[in-house]
């Protein structure tokens, strides 16, 4: 298995992976029926090409393939102050109500949890999207996939990663991956104004979870620099 950046040279073909997994399998995705496995959706396609720009996302290549064989991706973005705010606004923008009620959540929880000020950083490395392709699940494909971002996020100098886990897959490998939990949403609980469910997810997966990881290294790093400032 090789393990790269993700390029502009690989976008077209990370959407036609996410398309046939990510899409139609991640949780909310399937509690509102976004789409079918293999269909496109114009507003996600969008959010995960945004990503991409960042040029911090990675994939996982099956090289026995012939061409390569997309096994998995780690789509990465850059998180700044007062982005998830405009996001949250821009969503009345617009006419998918589907797509709306997962970023609603999503962009509630973020802000809930006050990262920026309880951190006191200025960017974080953001963890938004992590997809296998169903013959490569098991094989530890996702896990490589977030030590690569983890080592990705230390080289380019970042002290914190975050990452919002809406299945119970995703939550156990990055729990063991050493992320913990900042908050979360039951799902059972996430309701609206007559108390119904807004998003009916079926079990295993109960709840969003904002995981968060702090980097240690950069952490030492700050302060030895701190003290060679004071001396």
């Amino acid at each position: 298995m090789e393990y790269k950046v993700i390029g502009p040279e690989h976008y077209d073909n990370v959407i036609k992976h996410l398309r046939m997994t990510f899409f139609s399998d991640e949780p909310l995705n399937k509690a509102v029926k976004l789409c079918r496995p293999g269909e496109g959706h114009d507003e996600l396609e969008k959010h995960c090409l945004n990503t991409l720009k960042d040029d911090i996302s990675l994939m996982a290549v099956d090289a026995s393939v012939d061409g390569g064989q997309i096994a998995g991706v780690i789509l990465n973005g850059i998180l700044r102050p007062g982005e998830t705010e405009e996001a949250l606004k821009s969503l009345v923008k617009s006419d998918d109500e589907k797509f709306v009620k997962i970023l609603e959540l999503i962009y509630r929880q973020i802000l809930r949890a006050d990262l920026f000020n309880c951190y006191h950083v200025d960017r974080i490395f953001d963890v938004r999207i992590l997809s296998v392709d169903g013959r490569y699940r098991g094989q530890g494909v996702a896990k490589e996939l977030v030590r690569r971002s983890e080592l990705l996020a230390q080289t380019y100098r970042f002290r914190l990663l975050k990452a919002d886990a809406t299945g119970i897959f995703s939550q156990k490998i990055l729990r063991t991956s050493g992320f913990e939990m900042a908050s979360e949403q039951l799902y059972a609980k996430y309701k609206d104004k007559n108390d119904q469910l807004i998003l009916p997810v079926e079990a295993p997966h109960l709840k969003l979870q904002l995981l968060i990881k702090r980097l240690r290294n950069c952490d030492n790093e700050d302060r030895h620099t701190d003290q060679r400032e004071e001396e």
